[in-house]
Order: C-alpha cells, then sequence, then structure tokens
C-alpha cells in the first residue's frame, strides 16, 4: 500500500498550510522560516526517501555519522527567538486540528507506553481530545541540543544563520560562548544526561530562559518512525499507521509556546496518493515553492479516501 504514495514535507511560521514552502529532502539546504516569535532554519532528512520533490536523493550522508547509522529521519533546526521564552513554555511535539480518536489503531495504548519508555518520558497529551497533540518539553524531548551567542539584529537574518552555523550533524554542546552558559547552569554537556537532568526537576525548567537573540541549533530524530511504510517500529513492536490516517493524511510537529499558543515553525509531512499528485508537481518542483502556488486545493492540502486500500 505505501508504494502507492508519495511523500512531501513542508515548513512554514504557522499551522495555515498555504505559508509553508516545500522542504528539500536530504538537499543540505536548510529551509528558513520567519515567525512572529523566531528565525529559524529547517532541514529534513528522511533515510530512503521516497516523495517530492521529484529527483530528491533518497539518503543523506547525515546517515553515515556513527551516532546516526540506524536513525530513519531527522528534523534539525537552527533558531534565534525574537522574545524570551521561560524553559517550562516551549514544547515540540504532534497536533491534529480535528479529532483522530475514531481512528486510534488497536494497539496504540502499548505503543504510546514504550514510546514514553524508550524515547521521550516526558511526553504529554491527549490524543483523544478535538484537537488531538502529544508534546514535551523542548529541552527534554530534543536529542540534541547546542547553544550559540547572542546574535543581535544582524542574526536575524535566515541566512546569515545558514552561512555561519550550517552543519552536517548537530552535536550536543555550546559554541561562542553557549557552552560557559551551559556549565555555569550546571546542564550536563552529554545529550542523554541533558534530557533526564531538565525532565528532574521542574525549578530547572522555570530557571532557564530561550533567550532573545540567541542562536540555538536542535536536532530531532529516531529510528522508530519509518516513513516508508508508514509505520512505527518500536522496540518488539510494529505498529503500522496508514490504514488509520483517514481525512488527516499528514503528520504534523511543531515548535510552540504552549502558554500562549504561538507557533515558531511547523513542519508538515504530507502522505499524497501518486494517482492525484498533479503530473507538473510530480515531474520538476522546486524546493521552496509555496504550498499556495503548486496546490488547486486553496487550503494547500490533498485528502484520499481512507477505504480504497488496506494495510497490506
Amino acid at each position: 500500500m505505501a508504494d502507492k504514495y508519495l511523500l512531501r514535507v513542508t515548513a512554514g511560521p504557522s499551522y495555515d498550510p498555504t505559508s509553508h514552502q516545500v522542504v528539500a529532502v536530504n538537499s543540505g539546504t536548510p529551509t528558513s522560516v520567519q515567525s512572529t516569535l523566531c528565525t529559524a532554519n529547517v532541514s529534513v532528512r528522511i533515510q530512503n526517501y521516497r516523495g517530492l520533490p521529484h529527483g530528491s536523493p533518497p539518503t543523506s550522508s547525515y546517515f553515515s555519522h556513527p551516532p546516526h547509522t540506524h536513525d530513519q529521519y531527522s528534523i534539525s533546526f537552527s533558531f534565534v527567538p525574537h522574545r524570551s521564552i521561560n524553559g517550562t513554555s516551549l514544547v515540540f511535539g504532534n497536533d491534529f486540528e480535528h479529532p483522530v480518536r475514531d481512528r486510534i489503531p488497536p494497539g496504540f495504548s502499548a505503543a504510546f507506553k514504550i514510546v514514553k519508555w524508550a524515547i521521550d518520558p516526558g511526553l504529554d497529551g491527549d490524543v483523544y481530545a478535538d484537537k488531538p497533540y502529544l508534546y514535551g518539553n523542548a529541552l527534554s524531548s530534543i536529542n540534541v541540543l547546542s547553544i550559540g551567542p547572542k546574535v543581535g539584529s544582524e542574526g536575524l537574518e535566515a541566512g546569515k544563520i545558514v552561512e555561519s552555523e550550517h552543519e552536517e550533524a548537530i552535536t550536543e554542546g555550546g559554541f561562542q560562548g553557549g557552552q560557559e552558559l551551559r556549565e555555569s547552569l550546571n546542564i550536563p554537556g552529554n545529550a542523554a544526561a541533558r534530557q533526564k537532568w531538565f525532565l528532574g526537576g521542574h525549578d530547572r525548567l522555570e530557571n532557564w530562559q530561550w533567550e532573545s537573540g540567541r542562536l540555538y541549533k536542535a536536532d530531532f530524530f529516531n529510528p522508530y518512525l519509518d516513513f516508508n511504510e508508514f509505520a512505527l517500529k518500536l522496540p518488539g513492536f510494529s505498529l503500522k499507521v496508514l490504514g488509520y490516517l483517514g481525512g488527516e493524511d499528514y503528520l504534523r510537529y511543531v515548535l510552540k509556546d504552549k502558554d500562549t499558543g504561538e507557533v515558531l515553525f511547523v513542519v508538515v509531512f504530507t502522505l499524497l496518493p501518486i494517482d492525484q499528485v498533479d503530473k507538473d508537481e510530480a515531474k520538476t518542483p522546486k524546493s521552496g515553492k509555496s504550498i499556495a502556488e503548486i496546490s488547486d486545493d486553496p487550503g494547500g492540502r490533498t485528502t484520499f479516501d481512507s477505504q480504497a486500500d488496506d494495510v497490506d
């Protein structure tokens, strides 16, 4: 069934899909996003990628790095907040616009327990809500975090972040004064230790500020979500989700301030039935084009009949 679909990845400053650009997956060229809360560069890498833009590399040298040889995907980003955000407020995770409670597959509860054990103990949410969500605090959910310098107004242009800070694989730590800041706050230098440290007390989150004008680099990845099969492959457990997507034919990641509801950026993985993909888009799409430019749907989305196929 999965080979009847193409994946398209977009990124933008809001939930509105018409504000998004097509991400050049595995290209090494980040997608620049400007929102009211931050300036960001977002890179998406997917192992054995099969999707748009047509001709995208099937993999990235990122997956040859020793820490990532078993990973299936990565969402890495550099960002500069435009205002300071308290450590308790910034979250990263998934959400939907509409209820999915009637499409939650059997075994979800078991899968969620494994996810909390194996991936993110701080993950929280409500998949039965009218607007379902699964968020983790950014300080403990993000796999790799590197703290950079105060860049001021000159660094608030995405292109300048790319020129000075783009690298193939982000590593835990700090640079240009960021390491000293980590040490002054007693934040462990190891990624796993840092995640555990921030899970260890609410006061540690409260004492942290995502500072206005400071450059941060982050990477979120894991070996469990297979986009080619649209399956969650956990230790001792595998769950194919393609047949349960229904009209919600996308998976959305968001970095947001949970207290105000303001979004820093959104990354959307949309599953497109091959026979519904516009021929011109399939042959000649260019990364960076807005969804409004390439979609006949004013909302920028493509839907499919959830009953058309069964999961193989």
